[in-house]
């Protein structure tokens, strides 16, 4: 129940101020305007940066997003249970491992409702062995006290409910993170010529999301077709296991098999004037990258694994090929490119409606103050 007298105070924390702003800026602005008071824990620098007025405050936690410390963890846990007896929040919203690990354990230990999204499985997910029983060992017990836990797509839900990670009656579906279908909206820029191409890629540069695939699977296009551009937008050099080096970054440049963009604040210029959005990772949540580009029209070739398979039907509104497989995406790109343009304009114009229907930002905003509002007693 509320505490009598207290703010209705609303906690989120993700691994980055960036992801909170960017993934997370327009359930923040719904919360506020409900009345709730939104605080933000984030890692330590990244709390004094500028953020929208509506956020009543913000905290410094010592998250490292990378590495298994188990001391440094533990101190985690406790900084999050000092938190959350300072601020006594009504409910507690997390994203990424970490903040959902180690902050629904603290807030099971406080007596404050949890609700983690798993948006992703991650590396120990991907590659198995003994940090995939352990990571899920960690996901149970923080879990257990959780009154709902969100996932973006149903096989990762199910693979949860399956190994008794998290109860039936816990789990619930989002599509996504939801796209702003206002902001991402199709572009009067289309494709003009009938084989040349821009394959565009986003997202970290790590190897986990198939970057060397994609690298390869442009080694193979380009031997047929010249005229092919493949292009990588993100940030590199994070801190990941799977983290593709600068200099491997740039043997690829020098060789002429991609141009690296950079990172990007706003990537619709970019979305803009790609041809077609290429994903080859190894497993997603329900990923932002292709949402993105399937609300700005875009085609979308992507590997039939979790979460890809969920915003792309094959041959309707993109493409999809094997996961861990260059041959295999380079098969897909020559597909694409073979196709007329008043083809690829029909893909794109059925992403666009694909979204629509599914994936808008408003249906995740309602899930949450659905639940905010069951948790905390407030029906």
């Amino acid at each position: 129940m509320a505490h009598v007298g207290q703010p209705r105070t609303i906690l989120v924390s993700a691994n980055s101020l960036w992801n909170i702003q960017n993934f997370r800026g327009r359930l923040l602005e719904r919360l506020a305007e409900a009345g709730y008071a939104v605080a933000v824990a984030v890692p330590r620098g990244e709390a004094n940066g500028e953020t929208p007025a509506q956020w009543n405050a913000q905290h410094d936690m010592r998250i490292n997003s990378d590495g298994l410390n188990p001391i440094h963890d533990g101190s985690l846990v406790l900084a999050y249970l000092r938190l959350f007896r300072k601020t006594r929040p009504l409910a507690y919203l997390s994203f990424t491992a970490k903040p959902n690990i180690y902050g629904a354990l603290a807030a099971g230990l406080a007596g404050v409702p949890a609700l983690p999204n798993v948006s992703g499985l991650g590396t120990a997910f991907i590659r198995r062995g003994a940090l995939q029983r352990l990571i899920s060992l960690m996901y149970r017990a923080a879990f257990r006290c959780a009154p709902v836990v969100f996932f973006q797509n149903g096989e990762d839900l199910d693979l949860f409910v399956s190994r008794k990670l998290v109860r039936p009656g816990q789990a619930r579906l989002l599509p996504g993170s939801g796209v702003d279908l206002v902001r991402f909206r199709p572009s009067s820029e289309l494709p003009k010529q009938e084989r040349c191409c821009t394959f565009l890629f986003v997202g970290r540069i790590l190897g986990d999301k198939g970057v060397r695939e994609f690298v390869e699977a442009a080694r193979l296009v380009k031997a047929t077709e010249l005229h092919a551009r493949f292009q990588l937008l993100g940030f590199a050099g994070a801190a990941n296991r799977s983290a593709i080096g600068t200099e491997e970054l740039g043997r690829w440049e020098r060789d002429g098999l991609i141009e690296y963009l950079g990172a990007a604040d706003d990537v619709r210029p970019f979305l803009a004037a790609a041809d077609a959005v290429v994903l080859p990772s190894y497993r997603e949540g329900l990923p932002r990258s292709l949402l993105e580009a399937a609300a700005m029209g875009r085609p979308l070739i992507a590997t039939d694994v979790p979460g890809n398979r969920e915003v792309i039907v094959e041959g309707c509104n993109g493409l999809l090929c094997t996961v861990r497989s260059a041959p295999s995406l380079a098969n897909a790109l020559l597909r694409f490119m073979s196709l007329p343009p008043a083809e690829k304009r029909r893909m794109g114009e059925a992403s666009r409606r694909l979204v629509e229907e599914r994936f808008s930002e408003e249906k995740v905003v309602t899930a949450y103050l659905e639940a905010i509002s069951e948790v905390a007693g407030e029906r």
